[in-house]
């Protein structure tokens, strides 16, 4: 099924004006979800606002939206006013600057889109696109959509562009808040990491080799219950406490286990001590020979119902 566009938009900077169509890079349609039901009879629920100070239930027209500055104290917002405070949604991502690819820390990352070009677009999305990639650098600026302002990162991928939603930085948090003790690192257990590293690398990271089981099991059991069977949950195990375990051992442990093969079976005898180790008919006692007889088949009873024509025919002779 060929993916859908989701809208059109100009990539800009000088210049150059590139048209793109917007395609999202996720499905979050996919999550599973539950509705919330009436334990008695199944039917479905809705939701009610319920005024805390009378206890009543609000009719929607009735809402209004406020912003609390302080505890229990809000100033309220009228939708007019609100509407004026959003950012006009633009067609056009503004480009500011170009910065090495590697130089975006991951954490920044919020959701992605493909871009693809427009009509007229196939030659400037292509130049753009290989001088991206040739430079390894990714081109920074902003875009404005759904009544808000986003920075986003343009980066260069196999077979296009990707265009990644960015964070801002106070939505981020510095890995300095948190009170990491620094510990020192001995050679030897160095060493011993790296080998455990080398032994679990792949060249490149493959998604389709992790398998989301939760989702899964969650679908089965939906499907069980669809078809009318019963659901059995296995016992999880119970969580156990922290163990405390030398470090250099325990990479010894996982180097051993990484480099062992598969399990195999124990080698079967040779033929000369099986035949040593096992006696003959004629050598084993009788006892143990009347043991190993099967036991005798009890004979075959007839069914009532047929036995009753011979009983029937006895009587008229």
């Amino acid at each position: 099924m060929a993916a859908r566009s989701i809208g059109s938009l100009t990539l800009s900077f000088g210049l150059v004006a590139i048209p793109v169509k917007l395609y999202s890079a996720t499905e979050s349609g996919r999550a599973i979800s539950f509705n919330m039901l009436h334990k008695a009879d199944g039917s479905r629920l809705k939701q009610q606002y319920v005024c805390v100070k009378e206890g009543v239930p609000v009719e929607r027209d009735d809402i209004v939206k406020g912003y609390e500055f302080a505890k229990d104290q809000y100033v309220i917002f009228t939708p007019e006013e609100l509407k004026a405070m959003e950012e006009v949604g633009t067609h056009s991502a503004e480009i500011s600057e170009f910065v090495p690819l590697d130089s975006v820390d991951p954490v920044y990352f919020d959701k992605a889109y493909y871009l693809a070009p427009d009509k007229g677009g196939a030659k400037p999305y292509a130049l753009f696109t290989r001088a991206l990639r040739e430079s390894k650098r990714c081109a920074l600026g902003r875009w404005a959509a759904r009544g808000k302002q986003y920075i986003v990162m343009v980066r260069a991928v196999e077979d296009g562009l990707v265009m990644q939603q960015l964070l801002y930085a106070n939505e981020v948090r510095s890995i300095r808040e948190l009170e990491i003790p620094g510990t020192e690192v001995k050679e030897g257990e160095l060493k011993l990491a790296h080998q455990l590293i080398d032994q679990q690398s792949s060249e490149a990271f493959d998604p389709t080799v992790y398998k989301d089981e939760v989702r899964a099991r969650i679908e089965a059991a939906i499907q069980k219950k669809v078809e009318g069977q019963e659901i059995t949950l296995a016992d999880g195990a119970e969580p156990g406490g922290a163990q405390v375990i030398d470090l250099m051992e325990a990479l010894r442990a996982s180097l051993e286990r990484k480099g062992a093969g598969p399990s195999r079976q124990p080698p079967a005898r040779p033929l000369e001590v099986q035949a040593a180790n096992e006696e003959t008919p004629q050598e084993q006692p009788a006892a143990q020979q009347q043991a190993r007889k099967p036991p005798r088949r009890a004979p075959a009873v007839e069914p009532a119902e047929a036995a009753q024509p011979a009983i029937r025919g006895r009587a008229r002779k």
